[in-house]
Protein backbone atom coordinates (compact mmCIF):
# COMPACT_ATOMS: atom_id res chain seq x y z
CA UNK A 1 0.00 0.00 0.00
CA UNK A 2 3.06 2.23 -0.12
CA UNK A 3 2.00 4.01 -3.32
CA UNK A 4 -1.14 5.45 -1.72
CA UNK A 5 0.69 7.01 1.19
CA UNK A 6 1.45 10.56 2.21
CA UNK A 7 4.58 12.58 1.49
CA UNK A 8 6.35 14.52 4.23
CA UNK A 9 7.33 18.16 3.78
CA UNK A 10 10.61 19.15 5.44
CA UNK A 11 12.86 22.18 5.42
CA UNK A 12 16.01 20.25 4.59
CA UNK A 13 18.22 23.31 4.72
CA UNK A 14 17.66 23.49 8.48
CA UNK A 15 18.49 19.87 9.22
CA UNK A 16 21.96 20.58 10.54
CA UNK A 17 21.19 23.36 13.01
CA UNK A 18 24.33 24.32 14.90
CA UNK A 19 22.74 25.53 18.13
CA UNK A 20 23.02 23.48 21.31
CA UNK A 21 19.33 22.75 21.77
CA UNK A 22 18.64 21.30 18.33
CA UNK A 23 20.76 18.97 16.23
CA UNK A 24 18.69 17.36 13.49
CA UNK A 25 19.81 14.34 11.52
CA UNK A 26 18.13 12.18 8.88
CA UNK A 27 18.60 8.43 8.59
CA UNK A 28 17.67 6.95 5.21
CA UNK A 29 17.71 3.54 3.59
CA UNK A 30 15.67 0.85 1.89
CA UNK A 31 12.94 -1.18 3.55
CA UNK A 32 9.63 -2.87 2.75
CA UNK A 33 9.89 -2.39 -1.00
CA UNK A 34 10.84 1.28 -0.87
CA UNK A 35 12.82 3.90 1.00
CA UNK A 36 12.52 5.16 4.55
CA UNK A 37 13.51 8.44 6.18
CA UNK A 38 13.76 8.99 9.92
CA UNK A 39 14.44 12.60 10.92
CA UNK A 40 15.22 13.32 14.56
CA UNK A 41 16.56 15.95 16.90
CA UNK A 42 19.65 14.34 18.45
CA UNK A 43 19.93 16.87 21.27
CA UNK A 44 19.61 14.76 24.42
CA UNK A 45 20.06 11.44 22.62
CA UNK A 46 21.90 8.80 24.65
CA UNK A 47 23.19 6.88 21.63
CA UNK A 48 25.53 7.81 18.80
CA UNK A 49 24.42 8.40 15.23
CA UNK A 50 25.91 5.10 14.12
CA UNK A 51 24.22 3.18 16.96
CA UNK A 52 20.83 4.71 16.15
CA UNK A 53 21.26 3.95 12.45
CA UNK A 54 22.13 0.34 13.24
CA UNK A 55 19.14 -0.01 15.55
CA UNK A 56 16.71 1.36 12.94
CA UNK A 57 18.06 -1.05 10.32
CA UNK A 58 17.85 -3.92 12.81
CA UNK A 59 14.19 -3.18 13.57
CA UNK A 60 13.28 -3.01 9.89
CA UNK A 61 15.18 -6.21 9.15
CA UNK A 62 13.30 -7.96 11.95
CA UNK A 63 10.00 -6.76 10.49
CA UNK A 64 11.00 -8.01 7.03
CA UNK A 65 12.03 -11.45 8.25
CA UNK A 66 8.89 -11.74 10.35
CA UNK A 67 5.95 -10.01 8.64
CA UNK A 68 6.78 -9.64 4.95
CA UNK A 69 4.81 -11.70 2.46
CA UNK A 70 7.39 -10.94 -0.23
CA UNK A 71 10.32 -12.34 1.76
CA UNK A 72 9.95 -16.05 1.04
CA UNK A 73 11.88 -16.93 4.20
CA UNK A 74 9.86 -14.77 6.59
CA UNK A 75 7.74 -16.25 9.34
CA UNK A 76 4.63 -15.05 7.52
CA UNK A 77 5.60 -16.70 4.23
CA UNK A 78 6.53 -19.92 5.97
CA UNK A 79 3.23 -19.95 7.86
CA UNK A 80 1.31 -19.25 4.65
CA UNK A 81 3.01 -22.26 3.07
CA UNK A 82 1.76 -24.43 5.89
CA UNK A 83 5.11 -24.91 7.60
CA UNK A 84 5.15 -25.47 11.34
CA UNK A 85 6.92 -22.72 13.25
CA UNK A 86 7.08 -21.08 16.65
CA UNK A 87 5.84 -17.49 16.19
CA UNK A 88 8.14 -14.78 17.50
CA UNK A 89 6.83 -12.18 20.00
CA UNK A 90 6.55 -9.70 17.11
CA UNK A 91 4.43 -12.07 15.04
CA UNK A 92 2.18 -12.85 17.99
CA UNK A 93 1.87 -9.14 18.81
CA UNK A 94 0.75 -8.03 15.35
CA UNK A 95 -1.57 -11.00 15.08
CA UNK A 96 -3.20 -10.02 18.37
CA UNK A 97 -3.53 -6.40 17.25
CA UNK A 98 -4.97 -7.45 13.89
CA UNK A 99 -7.54 -9.70 15.50
CA UNK A 100 -8.57 -6.85 17.77
CA UNK A 101 -9.24 -4.62 14.75
CA UNK A 102 -11.08 -7.42 12.97
CA UNK A 103 -13.47 -7.65 15.91
CA UNK A 104 -13.81 -3.86 16.24
CA UNK A 105 -14.64 -3.44 12.54
CA UNK A 106 -17.01 -6.36 12.21
CA UNK A 107 -14.65 -8.08 9.78
CA UNK A 108 -14.13 -5.10 7.47
CA UNK A 109 -10.45 -5.17 8.47
CA UNK A 110 -9.15 -8.72 8.27
CA UNK A 111 -5.56 -9.85 7.70
CA UNK A 112 -6.91 -13.32 6.93
CA UNK A 113 -8.40 -11.93 3.70
CA UNK A 114 -5.14 -12.63 1.88
CA UNK A 115 -6.73 -15.27 -0.44
CA UNK A 116 -9.19 -12.65 -1.69
CA UNK A 117 -6.41 -10.20 -2.57
CA UNK A 118 -4.61 -13.01 -4.39
CA UNK A 119 -7.78 -13.93 -6.28
CA UNK A 120 -8.30 -10.36 -7.46
CA UNK A 121 -4.62 -9.85 -8.35
CA UNK A 122 -3.71 -7.43 -5.56
CA UNK A 123 -1.92 -9.81 -3.20
CA UNK A 124 1.04 -12.12 -3.60
CA UNK A 125 -0.19 -13.53 -6.94
CA UNK A 126 -1.28 -11.99 -10.26
CA UNK A 127 -4.74 -13.49 -10.72
CA UNK A 128 -7.64 -11.22 -11.69
CA UNK A 129 -11.36 -11.31 -12.36
CA UNK A 130 -11.97 -14.52 -10.40
CA UNK A 131 -14.92 -16.78 -11.11
CA UNK A 132 -17.69 -17.28 -8.56
CA UNK A 133 -16.16 -20.66 -7.74
CA UNK A 134 -12.72 -19.09 -7.21
CA UNK A 135 -14.20 -16.45 -4.92
CA UNK A 136 -16.15 -19.01 -2.92
CA UNK A 137 -12.97 -21.01 -2.40
CA UNK A 138 -11.07 -17.88 -1.39
CA UNK A 139 -13.76 -16.91 1.11
CA UNK A 140 -13.58 -20.38 2.64
CA UNK A 141 -9.80 -20.05 2.96
CA UNK A 142 -10.25 -16.68 4.65
CA UNK A 143 -12.60 -18.09 7.25
CA UNK A 144 -10.12 -20.90 7.93
CA UNK A 145 -7.29 -18.37 8.35
CA UNK A 146 -5.07 -20.34 6.00
CA UNK A 147 -3.17 -17.34 4.63
CA UNK A 148 -2.44 -13.94 6.16
CA UNK A 149 -1.41 -10.59 4.67
CA UNK A 150 -0.18 -7.83 7.01
CA UNK A 151 0.20 -5.17 4.30
CA UNK A 152 -2.64 -3.09 5.76
CA UNK A 153 -0.93 -2.67 9.11
CA UNK A 154 2.76 -3.67 8.98
CA UNK A 155 4.15 -0.30 7.89
CA UNK A 156 2.29 1.60 10.59
CA UNK A 157 3.40 -1.02 13.10
CA UNK A 158 7.01 -0.59 11.91
CA UNK A 159 6.80 3.18 12.46
CA UNK A 160 5.66 2.62 16.03
CA UNK A 161 8.48 0.15 16.72
CA UNK A 162 11.05 2.69 15.56
CA UNK A 163 9.39 5.50 17.49
CA UNK A 164 9.43 3.39 20.67
CA UNK A 165 13.16 2.83 20.23
CA UNK A 166 13.80 6.55 19.62
CA UNK A 167 11.92 7.48 22.78
CA UNK A 168 13.98 4.92 24.70
CA UNK A 169 17.23 6.67 23.74
CA UNK A 170 16.07 10.16 24.70
CA UNK A 171 14.71 11.42 21.38
CA UNK A 172 11.41 13.32 21.32
CA UNK A 173 11.38 15.39 18.11
CA UNK A 174 10.96 12.86 15.32
CA UNK A 175 9.39 12.08 11.98
CA UNK A 176 9.42 8.41 11.00
CA UNK A 177 8.43 7.86 7.36
CA UNK A 178 8.22 4.30 6.01
CA UNK A 179 5.45 5.03 3.56
CA UNK A 180 3.29 5.53 6.64
CA UNK A 181 4.25 8.21 9.16
CA UNK A 182 4.66 8.70 12.88
CA UNK A 183 5.67 12.12 14.17
CA UNK A 184 6.12 13.87 17.48
CA UNK A 185 7.58 17.15 18.67
CA UNK A 186 8.96 19.83 16.40
CA UNK A 187 10.64 20.01 13.01
CA UNK A 188 13.96 21.81 12.34
CA UNK A 189 12.10 25.14 12.03
CA UNK A 190 10.75 24.76 15.55
CA UNK A 191 7.14 24.14 14.51
CA UNK A 192 4.98 21.04 14.22
CA UNK A 193 5.69 18.71 11.33
CA UNK A 194 3.97 19.42 8.00
CA UNK A 195 2.76 16.49 5.91
CA UNK A 196 1.35 16.73 2.41
CA UNK A 197 -1.85 14.97 1.37
CA UNK A 198 -1.54 13.64 -2.17
CA UNK A 199 -4.30 14.45 -4.65
CA UNK A 200 -6.04 11.13 -5.32
CA UNK A 201 -6.32 11.12 -9.07
CA UNK A 202 -5.23 8.67 -11.75
CA UNK A 203 -1.73 9.44 -12.95
CA UNK A 204 -0.54 11.00 -9.70
CA UNK A 205 1.95 8.22 -9.05
CA UNK A 206 4.73 10.25 -7.42
CA UNK A 207 4.17 11.06 -3.74
CA UNK A 208 4.28 14.81 -3.23
CA UNK A 209 4.00 15.69 -6.92
CA UNK A 210 0.47 17.06 -6.57
CA UNK A 211 -1.09 17.85 -3.21
CA UNK A 212 -4.63 18.47 -2.03
CA UNK A 213 -3.33 20.22 1.06
CA UNK A 214 -0.86 20.06 3.94
CA UNK A 215 -1.65 18.72 7.41
CA UNK A 216 -0.05 20.68 10.24
CA UNK A 217 0.92 18.85 13.41
CA UNK A 218 0.29 20.49 16.77
CA UNK A 219 3.57 19.08 18.08
CA UNK A 220 1.98 16.06 19.72
CA UNK A 221 2.45 12.34 18.98
CA UNK A 222 0.51 11.27 15.90
CA UNK A 223 0.31 8.42 13.43
CA UNK A 224 -0.51 9.75 9.94
CA UNK A 225 -1.59 7.33 7.23
CA UNK A 226 -3.34 7.65 3.88
CA UNK A 227 -4.99 4.79 2.04
CA UNK A 228 -6.49 5.17 -1.41
CA UNK A 229 -7.74 3.50 -4.57
CA UNK A 230 -6.21 5.72 -7.22
CA UNK A 231 -2.84 4.00 -7.74
CA UNK A 232 -3.61 0.29 -7.51
CA UNK A 233 -6.37 -0.79 -9.84
CA UNK A 234 -6.98 -2.31 -13.23
CA UNK A 235 -9.68 -1.96 -15.87
CA UNK A 236 -11.42 -4.89 -17.54
CA UNK A 237 -14.18 -4.45 -20.12
CA UNK A 238 -14.45 -0.78 -19.23
CA UNK A 239 -14.90 -1.38 -15.49
CA UNK A 240 -12.39 -0.26 -12.87
CA UNK A 241 -11.45 -2.76 -10.16
CA UNK A 242 -9.79 -1.11 -7.15
CA UNK A 243 -7.39 -2.88 -4.81
CA UNK A 244 -9.57 -2.30 -1.72
CA UNK A 245 -11.43 -5.56 -1.14
CA UNK A 246 -14.28 -5.86 1.34
CA UNK A 247 -13.49 -9.08 3.26
CA UNK A 248 -17.16 -9.40 4.17
CA UNK A 249 -18.37 -9.65 0.57
CA UNK A 250 -15.23 -10.77 -1.23
CA UNK A 251 -15.54 -8.00 -3.85
CA UNK A 252 -13.69 -4.72 -4.53
CA UNK A 253 -15.46 -1.68 -3.10
CA UNK A 254 -17.41 0.59 -5.45
CA UNK A 255 -18.16 3.71 -3.39
CA UNK A 256 -16.82 7.19 -4.20
CA UNK A 257 -14.14 7.46 -1.49
CA UNK A 258 -10.80 7.94 -3.27
CA UNK A 259 -8.52 8.37 -0.27
CA UNK A 260 -8.70 8.46 3.51
CA UNK A 261 -6.03 10.17 5.58
CA UNK A 262 -6.24 9.26 9.25
CA UNK A 263 -4.61 10.91 12.26
CA UNK A 264 -4.47 8.66 15.33
CA UNK A 265 -2.40 8.38 18.52
CA UNK A 266 -0.10 5.85 16.83
CA UNK A 267 0.67 4.74 13.28
CA UNK A 268 -0.61 1.20 13.77
CA UNK A 269 -4.10 2.46 14.53
CA UNK A 270 -3.98 5.07 11.76
CA UNK A 271 -2.94 2.36 9.28
CA UNK A 272 -5.72 -0.03 10.29
CA UNK A 273 -8.37 2.69 10.31
CA UNK A 274 -7.33 4.10 6.92
CA UNK A 275 -7.86 0.64 5.43
CA UNK A 276 -11.12 0.24 7.32
CA UNK A 277 -12.43 3.57 6.07
CA UNK A 278 -11.63 2.68 2.47
CA UNK A 279 -13.71 -0.47 2.90
CA UNK A 280 -16.78 1.07 4.57
CA UNK A 281 -16.95 4.28 2.50
CA UNK A 282 -17.28 7.98 3.33
CA UNK A 283 -20.54 8.07 5.29
CA UNK A 284 -19.64 5.32 7.75
CA UNK A 285 -16.07 6.57 8.01
CA UNK A 286 -17.24 10.05 8.90
CA UNK A 287 -19.60 8.65 11.54
CA UNK A 288 -16.74 6.64 13.05
CA UNK A 289 -14.45 9.67 13.30
CA UNK A 290 -17.15 11.81 14.87
CA UNK A 291 -17.85 9.12 17.46
CA UNK A 292 -14.22 8.48 18.49
CA UNK A 293 -12.18 11.04 20.36
CA UNK A 294 -8.55 11.29 19.28
CA UNK A 295 -9.24 10.25 15.69
CA UNK A 296 -9.17 12.83 12.89
CA UNK A 297 -9.52 12.30 9.16
CA UNK A 298 -9.59 13.82 5.70
CA UNK A 299 -11.88 11.94 3.34
CA UNK A 300 -11.50 12.83 -0.34
CA UNK A 301 -14.30 11.60 -2.59
CA UNK A 302 -14.84 11.91 -6.30
CA UNK A 303 -17.16 14.88 -5.73
CA UNK A 304 -16.28 16.32 -2.31
CA UNK A 305 -13.75 16.52 0.53
CA UNK A 306 -14.56 16.23 4.23
CA UNK A 307 -12.19 16.99 7.09
CA UNK A 308 -12.97 16.46 10.76
CA UNK A 309 -12.99 19.41 13.13
CA UNK A 310 -9.51 18.72 14.48
CA UNK A 311 -7.85 18.00 11.15
CA UNK A 312 -5.59 21.01 10.49
CA UNK A 313 -5.42 21.20 6.70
Amino acid sequence: MRSEKIFYILALAALLCGCGRTRYHSFTGYAQGGTYTVTVNLAGATRSVSAIAAAIDSILTAVDTTLSGYNKGSQLSRRNRGEELTPSPMFEDILRISEDYREKTGGAFDVAAAPLFDAWGFGFTSDSLPSEERLAAAMAECKAGKKLNFNAIAQGYSCDLIAAYLYSVGIHDMLVDIGEIYCDGLNPKGTGWNIGIDTPEDGNDSPGAKLSGIWHSDGGPHGVVTSGNYRKFYVRDGKKYAHTIDPRSGYPVEHGLLSATVIAPDATEADALATYFMVIGPEEARAYVEAHEGIEACLICSDSTWTSEGFKL
